[in-house]
């Protein structure tokens, strides 16, 4: 079975294998591009129908958002 790439999680992978501090994860945020592109669907799913890649594209995004926030509630745990 191949493995396809999720460009939405590769951004997040990269910052993960970095392994960065807390406070690294808690101010972690999407790359400009990245926050376009989210931006963009957002406003198309709105305004229009998207395809269903698009569609596939857009819950990726939100996966990703909803692991990074609860990444970043476990790391402020942690702070104390």
């Amino acid at each position: 079975m191949a493995i396809t790439r999720a460009p939405a999680f590769d951004e997040v992978y990269e910052f993960l294998v970095s392994a960065p501090s807390r406070d690294a994860i808690i101010a972690f945020r999407p790359s400009k591009e990245t926050q376009a592109r989210v931006s963009e669907l957002l406003h198309r799913n709105k305004e229009e129908s998207l395809t269903a890649d698009e569609e596939a594209e857009l819950d990726e995004f939100l996966k990703v958002e909803h692991f990074m926030r609860m990444l970043k509630i476990k790391a402020r745990e942690k702070q104390g």
